[in-house]
């Protein structure tokens, strides 16, 4: 019984670990690029429905909307300048399509 108790802890542990090496809810990839703090991270576009609402949700990764981005290894996909870039992308595009009209 004392195996399969530790066998549960080292697990956990390592689940653990494994959340804190990828970092930010909804990071599909992480990869060092160079030096400490500079990484190749993948994650889901926001949901366009709620990219304007107080609390924006990561498309689902199946639909193919994913964002490649080089930066800070701790970049958040829901924070402000992630949050910031996807509104001024959407508002680009909506002026384009009034435009093309």
């Amino acid at each position: 019984m004392g195996l399969v108790v530790s066998m549960l802890a080292l697990t956990g542990s390592l689940w653990l670990d494994m959340a804190q090496l990828w970092g930010a809810e909804g990071v599909i990839s992480k990869g060092p690029v160079s030096g400490n703090n500079y990484c190749h991270l993948r994650f889901p576009a926001i949901r366009e429905e709620t990219l304007f609402s107080p609390r924006p949700v990561l498309k689902d990764p199946k639909d193919g909307d994913i964002v490649d981005f080089y930066g800070p290894c701790d970049y958040d996909p829901l924070g402000k300048e992630e949050i910031r870039r996807q509104r001024a992308d959407v508002r680009r595009d909506r002026r384009n399509d009034m435009d093309s009209d």
